[in-house]
């Protein structure tokens, strides 16, 4: 889960920062897949200058809460990593989760569009961060052994996520795996329209289920697809089908009572976008 904060804005800065990212995300969902190139960083950078209450700049978790936080990241990703593994990141925000990760693997690639957050921040030697366009994986082919995602697929265009997927396919050894974490659209909307709306309007340009996505997961050649089932430190993996099935039957709910079963364990377990793709 990523970090949680507190909101304490007005309903009028609600409502500024919502009727400005749908303008954004809508400048996103309309450019060309060449637009999109440059526009990812520009229309961020234009929303964190035009709302200056967005969490981002305000609503900062404590260090106990930013720590917490890579913890639960750990559990999920450790069973995976080997001392000798190549565990790349698509995303990695202040690279604090790649740090982590960089002790207990042989090197770590941290895939991001920009550099700004990690420009002045010392990483380790084994930890390098890669410039990307948004949706291209630029490593090598099959020299990943683990890679990783977080809150990061709903924000892609769904053309870009497609690319990006066969990509991270493409960079993974014969046996290796790629773990997405993404907010289910059975409990959201998820981003700012979460106020206003039913379905995503705002950043958010794709909300999946775990049927969505083990379909594109499958689409781009991984062979196995299981969901990382559990909390507190116990997982276990299980197959896609089994969220799917209930997945169709939570989607005949009212969308309140929806939400409110879904988000409780263990239906959180089953329903929350935590998949874990296997290339043969």
């Amino acid at each position: 889960m990523p970090v949680t904060v507190t909101e304490t804005r007005t309903p009028e800065q609600l409502r500024q920062h919502y009727d400005v990212e749908r303008e954004l995300a809508d400048r996103l969902r309309r450019a060309t897949k060449q637009e999109r190139r440059t526009l990812y960083s520009e229309v961020y950078d234009e929303l964190f200058k035009r709302v200056p209450e967005h969490p981002q700049h305000t609503n900062k978790a404590s260090p106990e809460r930013l720590a917490a936080d890579v913890a639960e990241k750990m559990e999920i990703v450790a069973p995976f990593l080997r001392r000798d593994a190549v565990f790349l990141e698509v995303g990695p925000g202040d690279c604090e989760f790649a740090k982590t990760v960089a002790a207990e693997v042989a090197s770590v690639l941290a895939i991001d569009v920009s550099d700004e957050i990690t420009r002045k921040r010392e990483l380790p030697a084994n930890l390098q961060l890669v410039i990307s366009d948004g949706s291209s994986i630029p490593v090598p082919p099959e020299s990943v052994d683990v890679a990783y995602s977080n809150q990061l697929m709903e924000h892609l265009h769904p053309d870009d996520a497609l690319d990006q997927l066969r990509g991270l396919h493409a960079a993974l050894k014969p046996g290796g795996v790629y773990i997405c974490i993404t907010p289910s659209r059975l409990t959201g909307p998820h981003d700012i329209s979460f106020a206003f709306d039913r379905e995503a309007t705002g950043f958010h340009l794709k909300e999946y289920t775990v049927g969505d996505l083990a379909a594109l997961f499958r689409q781009v050649g991984f062979a196995k697809v299981r969901i990382v089932f559990g909390g507190r430190g116990k997982f276990m993996l299980l197959p896609a089908w089994t969220a799917r099935i209930f997945e169709n039957l939570l989607g005949l709910l009212p969308h309140s009572l929806r939400k409110a079963i879904a988000l409780k364990p263990p239906f959180r377990w089953l329903f929350g976008v935590r998949l874990a793709g296997f290339k043969s």
